[in-house]
């Protein structure tokens, strides 16, 4: 059986959903932006003028726009833009308070945040050696797995395993 560090993090259930939320971020990132450029030009040939011209003028005018497919929109870039300001944030939480937090940062950066994919490994740890000296497949995954494990107790506010007792001492149930 292999040792709890060995484990994959796509197989280890407590970082699931970071790994599954990274594996789209890019995928959401140019949702989101093919979203708001379609509804940006919408606007403008429909009303000639600009979503937040519009939005001003409806609001001003007291209008309702609940149940409308406006509405709809707005209320899916939203919650889109949200949840990438909240990967976002954490990242450069990560990045400027973990102990290491700088190469971590460019791990995730390069291998799930970067505009473009690279297309494999190798390439990631190419890039990846002006941040970090002398880093090995084996040492990219290590360190992959504890960037994602880092990133998930910011995200979903899990505990470090190894701080259970220290908790349970001060924090008695």
């Amino acid at each position: 059986m292999a040792k709890k560090t060995d484990l994959d993090v796509t197989e280890d259930p407590r970082y699931h959903d970071t790994w599954k939320l990274l594996r789209k971020y890019r995928d959401v990132v140019w949702s989101l932006e093919l979203s708001v450029q379609q509804v940006r030009n919408q606007f403008k040939i429909e009303y000639e003028t600009s979503i937040e011209d519009f939005l001003e003028s409806v609001y001003l005018a007291g209008a309702d726009l609940s149940g409308t497919e406006i509405e709809h929109h707005a209320k899916c870039i939203e919650r889109s833009d949200k949840m990438l300001t909240l990967v976002q944030n954490s990242v450069e939480l990560l990045r400027s308070r973990h102990k290491n937090g700088e190469e971590y940062y460019w791990i995730l950066y390069y291998t799930y945040l970067s505009p473009q994919e690279l297309r494999n490994v190798e390439e990631i740890i190419e890039q990846l050696r002006a941040h970090i000296r002398d880093i090995s497949f084996r040492t990219y995954y290590r360190k992959r797995r504890a960037a994602i494990e880092a990133l998930s107790s910011i995200l979903w506010g899990y505990t470090a395993q190894d701080s259970m007792d220290i908790l349970e001492r001060f924090f008695p149930k």
